[in-house]
C-alpha cells in the first residue's frame, strides 16, 4: 500500500521531470513568439501573476496594450510586481487584486470586486499553483494541491464564465488558458479520496491535480462548443521552468535544481510563452480543447480524454465549491 501511494509517485513524477528536460536540452528547447498585433482594449486576469512564469505572462500582455489584473494573495508582491511592469510596458493598466486560491470565500470576494469594476474579460489565464507542499489544508479542508492548484481556478473560472461569454464576439473569443505540467501524465484521479486524506504523497497529490485541470479544460470546452458560446478553453504545459516552485522539492532534489537550472531549466519568459500564444495568437483563434507545449498542439495523457471521468469530476467539483453542476 506504502509503495504504490508513497514511492511510486515519487519515483513517476522525478522520471516525467527527468524526461523533459532531456527533450528541452536535446530538442527544442522552447520556441519564439511569432509577432502578435496589439491588444488594446482587451482586459485579462492572470493568477499567481506577481513572480514566476505568471508575471512574465502579465508582463507580456501588458506589453501588448491590456488592461491586465495580477490575482495573487500576496499584497507586497502584487504591488511590487505592478510597479515593474507598469514601469517597463510604459502601460498604466496593470493593477493588482487580492485572491486567495486556497480560500472559497476570498475566490468569491475577488470576483465580486472585479464585476464591480464593470470590465470585459477577454482572457482569463489559470496560472497559480503550489508543487509539492506538506500534507495541509486549504481554508475550506480540501488537500492544499487539488484545492488550490485545481478547484480554486475551478470555482474562479465558473464564477467568471458569464463575463467571460458576454465578453467575446463571433469574430473575437475570449479565451481561458490554465496552466498544467507534464506531470499529468502521471497523475491518478481516485474519486474515493480526491483529498488524498490515505496514505498522503505530494508528489501524486500534485500530478493528481495537473491531470484534473487538463480534463476540466476539455470537459469546459465541449460544454461551451455545446452551448454556441464565443469563448475557447485550452490547456499549456510550460516545461521544466527555472522558478521558485522547487522550494518544496527534498534537499537532493532543490541541489541538482540549483546545478542544473540554468544549463537546462527553461527561464521564466520561455515558460511563459506558450501560456501568452494560448491567450492571444490569431492562429488560434476560435480553437479549443487543445493541450498545448512549445506553441504546439500535442497529445495528453490517454485517461484525460475518458469524457466519463470528465463528468464526474466536473460533478465532483461542483458539489465540492457549491454550484451548480452546468457551465
Amino acid at each position: 500500500m506504502w509503495l504504490r501511494a508513497v514511492l511510486l509517485p515519487i519515483l513517476r513524477v522525478y522520471y516525467t521531470g527527468l524526461r523533459v528536460i532531456l527533450q528541452q536540452v536535446y530538442g527544442r528547447r522552447a520556441f519564439s513568439l511569432p509577432v502578435i498585433p496589439s491588444q488594446n482594449g482587451k482586459v485579462a486576469i492572470v493568477t499567481g501573476g506577481a513572480k514566476g512564469i505568471g508575471y512574465s505572462t502579465a508582463k507580456h500582455l501588458s506589453s501588448l496594450g491590456m488592461h491586465v489584473i495580477i490575482a495573487g494573495n500576496n499584497e507586497a508582491e502584487g504591488s511590487e510586481a505592478v510597479t515593474r511592469i507598469q514601469q517597463d510596458t510604459h502601460n498604466e493598466k496593470v493593477e493588482f487584486l487580492y485572491c486567495d486560491l486556497a480560500s472559497m470565500k476570498s475566490i468569491r470576494q475577488f470576483v465580486q470586486i472585479f464585476k464591480a469594476k464593470n470590465l470585459c474579460l477577454h482572457v482569463l489565464v489559470n496560472n497559480a499553483g503550489v508543487m509539492l507542499v506538506p500534507e495541509r489544508k486549504t481554508a475550506d479542508g480540501f488537500e492544499e494541491h487539488f484545492g488550490l492548484n485545481y478547484l480554486g481556478h475551478f470555482l474562479l473560472t465558473n464564477l467568471l464564465l458569464k463575463t467571460t461569454k458576454e465578453s467575446g464576439t463571433e469574430n473575437l473569443n475570449a479565451r481561458i488558458i490554465t496552466v498544467s505540467s507534464a506531470t499529468h501524465y502521471v497523475g491518478e484521479l481516485n474519486f474515493d479520496d480526491l483529498n488524498s486524506s490515505c496514505c498522503y504523497s505530494p508528489h501524486g497529490a500534485y500530478a493528481q491535480s495537473k491531470l484534473a485541470l487538463v480534463m476540466f479544460t476539455y470537459y469546459l470546452q465541449r460544454q461551451l462548443s455545446e452551448d454556441g458560446c464565443y469563448v475557447t478553453a485550452n490547456v499549456v504545459d510550460p516545461g521544466v521552468v527555472n522558478t521558485d516552485l522547487y522550494r518544496n522539492v527534498c534537499w537532493p532534489g532543490r541541489l541538482v535544481k540549483w546545478m542544473a537550472a540554468r544549463l537546462f531549466f527553461k527561464t521564466a519568459e520561455e515558460g511563459a510563452a506558450t501560456s501568452i500564444y494560448a491567450s492571444v495568437a490569431p492562429e488560434l483563434e476560435g480553437i479549443g480543447g487543445c493541450y498545448l507545449y512549445n506553441g504546439q498542439k500535442t497529445k495528453s495523457a490517454d485517461i484525460s480524454y475518458n469524457e466519463d471521468l470528465q463528468r464526474k469530476l466536473w460533478n465532483e467539483s461542483c458539489k465540492m465549491v457549491g454550484i451548480p453542476g452546468s457551465a
